[in-house]
């Protein structure tokens, strides 16, 4: 993997890539959660690196990709990562988003339709407004003072031990966010804008189809949130694939990587590319 960059009006994003594969499509493209980044999927890497091309990034304003203006939007991110792909000559994408990064794959979606060759959600949900109550968007808004103010240590703990359920997964974790460690105003900003980003993305009342080949990959010991609840719904309704992983939280590829590779693989091979 070597690291490049894109730089864009608010800050410079930085990004990791390999296309020097035995396949040269689709292009798998993995895109880590909220206040997480590259290292959320080490294993996907490890296991797929060599038999596809493969990207991942930390998204604007994480961890290497900072500094960044905290103003951009949900279709800001999808249309950067675009830019992003046309300048590395991947015309095939498989988006892989875990949490956040499955919605900025749902944005990605709604602008790029015709581009998009695959989508898999894993511990993400729906964008569309259908799935979400009002109250649950006034909540999203207000967020950033919770993680202002909550102890560090307490949100240490429950950032690591309530994503993940292997000792890897929240060690992984863990280390993640000691990036922020001594900098929780920071945390917070980024937390704060990425759930503000995401609120107004589901008010924005878009279609959010999903056009191309999908699957949902989700956790059954997924604690945040209604994680659980939106993909049974989001199956119920779309009909899109769902795919249950025993004993694994939030972070379910860092949980259990051997299925979720497995599961990705399989997706991967039903792929037509012309």
């Amino acid at each position: 993997m070597t690291e490049h960059t894109y730089t864009t009006p608010s800050g410079t994003i930085h990004y990791w890539i390999n296309a020097e594969t035995a396949h040269k499509a689709p292009q798998l493209i993995f895109l880590p959660g909220l206040t997480a980044d590259h290292r959320l999927f080490d294993k996907q890497i490890e296991y797929f690196e060599g038999k596809y091309p493969v990207l991942v990034w930390d998204a604007p304003g994480h961890a290497a990709s900072w500094p960044f203006e905290l103003t951009f939007t949900l279709m800001d991110k999808a249309r950067w990562l675009d830019e992003i792909l046309l300048k590395e000559g991947f015309q095939n994408p498989v988006i892989i988003g875990q949490s956040m990064g499955g919605y900025v794959g749902q944005a990605y979606a709604q602008q790029f339709p015709e581009k998009l060759t695959g989508f898999i959600s894993i511990d993400s949900a729906p964008l569309q407004r259908k799935y979400v109550t009002a109250a649950e968007i006034w909540l999203l808004k207000r967020m950033e003072p919770v993680y202002r103010y909550y102890p560090w240590k307490s949100l240490l703990k429950s950032g690591t031990t309530g994503v993940a359920t292997s000792d890897y997964g929240r060690k992984l974790m863990r280390d993640i966010m000691m990036v922020y460690d001594g900098n929780q105003e920071r945390y917070a900003a980024l937390s704060g804008h990425g759930f503000r980003m995401l609120a107004e993305a589901m008010e924005a009342d878009l279609p959010y189809e999903i056009p191309c080949p999908a699957m949902l990959i989700c956790g059954k010991k997924d604690h945040a949130g209604s994680t659980v609840r939106y993909n049974k719904a989001w199956h119920e309704k779309s009909g899109i694939l769902l795919e249950w992983i025993k004993d694994a939280g939030h972070n379910s590829n860092t949980d259990k990587p051997e299925i979720v590779n497995a599961l990705i693989q399989s997706f991967v091979k039903t792929i037509t590319v012309d």
